[in-house]
């Protein structure tokens, strides 16, 4: 079974478009959206009805007003100003919370209580594509590192049932925590830009993050006629740093109509746009099969290696 990651360095690539391209052109994968904080994958794959898990991710303080002397200890413990006091009662402010504990552990009464709080909810659901295993967090809460290590596990733990090849995910957009979390483990990182400024400066960044946990890149160009002169510049550093560019493709307004109806540009209609996807799709697979081989034969050479030490 291999793992397919589809980032980008920042947001409105077309990387989710793309993932959704990929996904119709798939056979026998489980698919899954890892972009937890703004999940837009089941907007163009429409999953059925399929019931939600809570997601425990967090703790909260809360005061005992029974048990509290107003002793102010919490107070100036905390380092994130979330205790309020009125008319010499103190209660904690769950927007400021960050769940650190240095309340709880401080408080000479024993007045402050410290429960596990539901941050957001997963499904696992059905679309005319395959399984779809994916969250949403509640607006506001954190831990989406924890909540996508959970969904790449249930996604590898259905696929292995279901006997899957191909786990595709549509990553977070940047390099930050959610990213990091989705990276790990990977066979392939494929890393959507555009041929602009800040579409090169953060593919730079996500190929150094992805240099950095060993994970082999490939990079799909889109938009790429957009600016011939940026497009070149993309092109020079994919083949400084050796990396293989898995397809091009054109600014097209398909990629819009096809998401209003709902659909995957290539389930909308043939185009030039649709056979570059193809071609890309065809060429990531082969990437990620040599990747996969690779990483197996390197971890057969340390077993044999240590065993000879």
């Amino acid at each position: 079974m291999r793992e397919i990651l589809i980032i980008s360095g920042k947001g409105g690539t077309g990387k989710t478009s793309i993932t959704a391209a990929f996904a119709h052109l798939s056979r026998n994968s489980i698919l899954c959206d890892l972009d937890v904080d703004a999940p837009d994958l089941h907007l163009l794959l429409q999953p059925d009805p399929s019931p939600a898990t809570p997601f425990v991710g967090g703790f909260k303080a809360a005061i005992l007003e029974e048990k509290c002397s107003a002793c102010g200890q919490c107070r100036e413990m905390c380092q994130f100003e979330a205790l309020d006091s009125d008319e010499g009662k103190f209660r904690v402010n769950p927007l400021r919370c960050e769940g650190c504990g240095v309340c709880v552990a401080f408080c000479p009464e024993k007045a402050i209580t410290f429960e596990s709080q539901p941050c957001g909810e997963w499904h696992i659901s059905h679309t005319r594509f395959g399984p779809l295993v994916h969250a949403q967090l509640y607006p506001g809460e954190e831990n989406s590192g924890k909540l996508v290590a959970l969904l790449r596990k249930e996604a590898k733990n259905l696929a292995e049932s279901k006997g899957a090849d191909l786990v595709i995910s549509d990553g977070p957009p940047g390099i930050g925590c959610p990213v990091i979390s989705s990276i790990s483990g990977q066979d392939l990182a494929v890393i959507v830009t555009e041929p602009t400024p800040s579409g090169l400066h953060d593919l730079i960044r996500a190929v150094e993050l992805c240099n950095h946990f060993s994970l082999p890149v490939a990079v799909i160009i889109n938009k790429q006629d957009l600016h011939e002169q940026m497009a070149r510049d993309v092109r020079m550093f994919c083949h400084e740093k050796n990396l293989s560019v898995a397809g091009e493709l054109p600014f097209d307004r398909r990629f819009v109509n096809a998401m209003v109806q709902g659909q995957a540009l290539t389930e909308y209609m043939e185009s030039e746009t649709t056979r570059a996807l193809k071609a890309a799709w065809e060429r990531v697979v082969s990437i990620a099969e040599s990747t996969k081989t690779n990483k197996v034969r390197r971890n057969r050479e340390q077993i044999i290696n240590s065993s000879t030490l």
